[in-house]
């Protein structure tokens, strides 16, 4: 009896083909025949699942950011809202080759979105959806006097910056980590041990 077949799986497959492509190649030269040798599958086969590259781009930002949201919940259980928002963040920094290369395919996307407007709408959406998960900590944390949209915004305009820099090899891991951290001292580190009661007070 033939083996069932896994359409996700097979879209997964594709989007990672995609994916090793655009940072390697970037993906203004990309098409479907490129995503199906490098897949190992004909180019049938990825038209049966994505009509267009666009289509098949859009399946793959939203993978990216699955895996993202996907990794920082296997990690160890965080207890506070600032180790939440360290957990999510330093799956976004390219601390590792998995990282690093979800980074390039971002930055690929964000350069083929300045010419395909249509494109940007799946990053702006993704971008938003993290800035309310920040924002949603930083107000659980009672940050009185902060502004949450901002702060949110703030530490995800950190991220990528560092990201960029450790992608250019002029950070190392470890002082792209601290820069981190010291930044959310900044907006977490006072109220850090407080009970409600105390967060009131401050």
């Amino acid at each position: 009896m033939p083996r069932k077949v896994d359409h996700r799986e097979r879209r997964e497959l594709l989007a990672d083909a995609l994916m090793r492509l655009a940072a390697a190649r970037g993906l203004e030269e990309v098409s479907l025949r490129h995503v199906a040798a490098e897949a190992g599958v004909s180019t049938g086969m990825v038209q049966h699942y994505f009509r267009t590259k666009d289509e098949m781009m859009t399946f793959a930002l939203g993978m990216v950011m699955d895996r993202i949201r996907e990794r920082s919940q296997a990690a160890a259980a965080p207890t506070t809202p600032r180790e939440l928002v360290r957990g999510l963040l330093l799956q976004v920094l390219p601390l590792d080759e998995t990282r690093r290369l979800e980074n390039h395919v971002v930055l690929a996307f964000l350069a083929y979105a300045a010419v395909k407007p249509s494109i940007a709408a799946g990053l702006r959406e993704s971008a938003a959806e993290m800035r309310v998960f920040l924002a949603d900590q930083l107000r659980a944390a009672g940050a009185d006097g902060v502004d949450p949209e901002r702060a949110a915004a703030g530490l995800l305009a950190l991220v990528d910056g560092l990201g960029l820099q450790l992608l250019s090899r002029q950070f190392a891991e470890k002082e792209a980590v601290a820069a981190l951290d010291a930044q959310l001292t900044m907006l977490f580190g006072r109220l850090e041990g407080l009970s409600p009661e105390g967060r009131a007070r401050t």
